[in-house]
């Protein structure tokens, strides 16, 4: 009797243990959240943007534990959600409000905080939709938040050669508002997940992976921003597709 109960406190404490993997690698993915805000507030802007990177390889691989440890709860669901508000919404806006804030006034620097507003909302809304379990519906946050994190750290590298303060500020708005926007969009936004190897089940992940790495060869680390936008575009051109070309050849 001893042995048997010896047997399931071990096999409780694995269970615990099993459960508790992912969630833990989600706190990584908020520690490294917390540490890219703390850069970004120094404006050590490479180093923010290194953390925002770790972050995103965890909030990736937190989701492959639940599902290869089959170890999904609710409460990892919601912790998943306020890391990546902090690492992927917090961190960003700190980075270019620390930035703008050395260049124009801080009218204009706290636009910076639409962000992890909109983060917020689009955070919000995966959790309650359901059509989201293969695709996406909008930016997703660690995309925006990628995009944002290495175009201030290349722009800070060679303010202001590149660009006039005035400028700054339009662009800045511009681009803000427009990120902001397609994060809580109806966009359909593509997945990188795939099932197989299979061409016609994939070709717009292949297509976006081998033209990520012809970026990353090409421009090395300034390449993030471009890789963003080119998965933005493909997402905007394979949703122009189905929707024009696919059901009109249903209507056939």
């Amino acid at each position: 009797m001893k042995i048997d109960l010896k047997e399931n406190n071990k096999d409780s404490l694995m269970k615990s243990i099993t459960k508790n993997i992912p969630n833990a690698i989600t706190c990584l993915n908020l520690f490294a959240g917390c540490l890219a805000c703390v850069m970004a507030f120094r404006g050590e802007f490479v180093f923010a943007s290194y953390f925002v990177i770790a972050a995103a390889i965890f909030d990736f691989l937190d989701g492959f534990a639940a599902r290869l440890l089959k170890a999904y709860s609710p409460l990892g669901k919601e912790l998943d959600s306020l890391a990546d508000l902090v690492s992927f919404g917090m961190a960003p806006a700190f980075m270019i409000f620390s930035f703008l804030l050395q260049h124009v006034d801080i009218c204009w620097a706290i636009s910076a905080f639409l962000i992890p507003v909109f983060s917020a909302l689009r955070l919000a809304k995966f959790n309650i939709d359901e059509r989201q379990s293969s695709s996406f519906i909008g930016l997703p946050t660690p995309a925006n938040a990628i995009f944002w994190v290495f175009l201030i750290s290349d722009i800070n590298q060679h303010f202001p050669i590149i660009i006039s303060v005035i400028e700054l500020k339009i662009i800045a708005s511009a681009f803000i508002v427009l990120f902001s926007y397609l994060l809580v969009s109806e966009i359909p936004m593509f997945s990188l997940k795939v099932k197989n190897l299979s061409w016609a089940d994939n070709k717009i992940q292949f297509v976006f992976l081998v033209g990520s790495f012809a970026l990353m060869v090409v421009l090395q680390f300034s390449a993030f921003p471009f890789i963003v936008g080119f998965y933005i575009l493909l997402s905007l051109l394979n949703w122009a597709y189905h929707s024009l070309y696919v059901k009109s050849r249903k209507k056939v």
